[in-house]
């Protein structure tokens, strides 16, 4: 019995501790870019777009298919970092558990 209550403690303070990595994705962000920075994305370590700049020179009617493509590739790039960042955060929580992909804690 005692193993078990020692477990759920250090679940609780493992819960804690996810709770506060997740409140602090909410601050940090990413930035990706695209077409040598002439688009950049802005996401928040949610993956919600904050911010999107798109370098005048791109706003030719006839260019729009490349401008898709590099707001696209800009997001995925901001998207990229803020994966690794959580991953980061996460390694620290977990003490280097590694939990299998798309186990979400507390169990």
């Amino acid at each position: 019995m005692k193993n078990l209550a020692g477990l759920m403690k250090q679940a609780s303070q493992m819960q804690a501790k996810m709770g506060e990595m997740q409140a602090k994705l909410e601050t940090v962000e990413a930035e990706g870019s695209a077409g040598a920075g002439m688009v950049t994305v802005t996401l928040n370590g949610k993956g919600d777009l904050r911010r999107l700049h798109i370098d005048p020179k791109l706003a030719d009617p006839a260019e729009t298919e490349m401008l898709e493509d590099l707001i696209v590739a800009a997001h995925n790039d901001a998207k990229k970092k803020i994966e690794t960042m959580a991953a980061e955060e996460m390694q620290k929580v977990t003490g280097g558990l590694n939990l299998p992909a798309g186990m979400k804690l507390p169990f």
